[in-house]
């Protein structure tokens, strides 16, 4: 009987069970990286059903997976879908699962605010927005301490203008709005 092991990981990977098996009351499958194209899933699937303690065994579901951040994985995802998933988060790490999470499983927008939109990470979006305006405005010294850098935030934010993902607790990432 197959066991299922877990290790905490934040690569993604799909745990894919031997339906035969369980079908059986059996426990039977693989941990998968799924950052990996499409015919390799399959070969690893092929491979693991090929030792099922079931002769014949042909069906698989995707029974766990992990490293996708919030996004649903459903039993029977295609591999064309998870391998790009997984890449993308794979080269990008947590702010390509946040990015994912924000368009909703949006490959295309995810990337195209990476390539296009990305301003950096900061300690906070008041930070960025006083380094902004540090750097392009001429602040007479009299009235630096009168500046409300959060405020300005805020209404960037609400404006559309930016917005932002938060990866860590002092790490905020900066896009510019559509």
């Amino acid at each position: 009987m197959g066991a299922i092991t877990t290790t905490n990981t934040d690569q993604p990977r799909i745990y894919v069970a031997c339906l035969a098996a369980y079908n059986q009351g059996r426990l039977h499958g693989e941990w998968i990286d799924a950052a990996q194209e499409p015919w390799a899933l399959y070969d690893a699937v092929r491979t693991m059903l090929d030792t099922s303690p079931i002769a014949g065994a042909e069906e698989w579901a995707i029974h766990d997976y992990e490293g996708f951040g919030s996004l649903r994985i459903g039993e029977h995802t295609g591999f064309d879908r998870i391998s790009e998933l997984a890449a993308f988060i794979a080269e990008h790490g947590e702010i390509g699962a946040a990015l994912l999470d924000y368009y909703s499983g949006s490959l295309d927008e995810a990337r195209d605010a990476l390539a296009d939109r990305y301003l950096g990470p900061h300690a906070s979006l008041a930070d960025y927005v006083q380094e902004v305006t540090e750097q392009t405005t001429t602040i007479p010294h009299a009235l630096r301490y009168y500046i409300d850098y959060a405020a300005m935030a805020r209404d960037a934010e609400l404006s559309g203008d930016l917005f932002t993902l938060t990866t860590a607790f002092d790490v905020v990432h900066v896009f510019a709005g559509c």
